[in-house]
């Protein structure tokens, strides 16, 4: 099972971050298994970070083994999706963009992604192209987003990601993050919603 991530994806957050320019493909970064965290645990601050913050994303689950996908038949390959949580060490990214290194260990390391139960999409009745989601943290609206804002589209990533890689059943892509990020910190709770519908529920510890 792989975990792809899209970055950049949605314009607000991109200007709230301070990049100017906008991406001509989608950005593309991977997480390892062990980053997964469900069924509403909590989430451990890390030891090697000062400024952990959170992103909510859209999540599409992958149903059937399929490469070099054309993105008019990327619909084909998904029928579940859910919310989850790139977390993300932003003060450990930035050290690794100044030095012009990768940044995995920012974004992949244990527990940084929170996954949701995953819903059938037609329960929405709506395209996976005007989709409202929302974070709560503590009580109050955090990022409030649509999948209609998306840079590149559920389908278009699809067709990219599956240009370099094998999709598989149970692959799980994160579409990127609305603006509003801000830092974690302990006894903070996190509520997730797609379309009015709680999808997590979780603390910070």
């Amino acid at each position: 099972m792989k975990i792809f991530c899209i970055g950049w994806n949605y314009p607000q957050h991109n200007s709230e971050m301070r990049r100017a320019d906008l991406p001509s493909e989608p950005t593309l970064f991977m997480k390892p298994d062990t980053a997964l965290l469900r069924e509403n645990k909590p989430f451990f601050l890390p030891h090697f970070s000062n400024q952990m913050e959170h992103e909510v994303e859209v999540i599409v689950r992958i149903n059937r083994v399929g490469r070099n996908i054309q993105e008019r038949f990327a619909p084909r390959y998904y029928s579940e999706i859910g919310l989850g949580v790139d977390f993300t060490a932003r003060d450990l990214q930035n050290r690794c963009k100044e030095k012009g290194q990768p940044w995995e260990i920012a974004k992949a390391f244990d527990n940084s992604a929170v996954v949701s139960e995953f819903v059938p999409l037609a329960e929405f009745g709506k395209e996976i192209q005007n989709l409202n989601f929302e974070l709560w943290k503590n009580g109050e609206l955090q990022q409030r987003g649509c999948t209609g804002d998306m840079l590149f589209t559920v389908n278009k990533i699809i067709e990219y990601i599956s240009s370099f890689f094998t999709l598989k059943v149970g692959d799980i892509i994160f579409t990127g993050t609305p603006a509003g990020v801000s830092k974690v910190a302990i006894d903070d709770h996190l509520v997730g919603q797609l379309e009015g519908r709680e999808m997590f529920n979780f603390y910070v510890k």
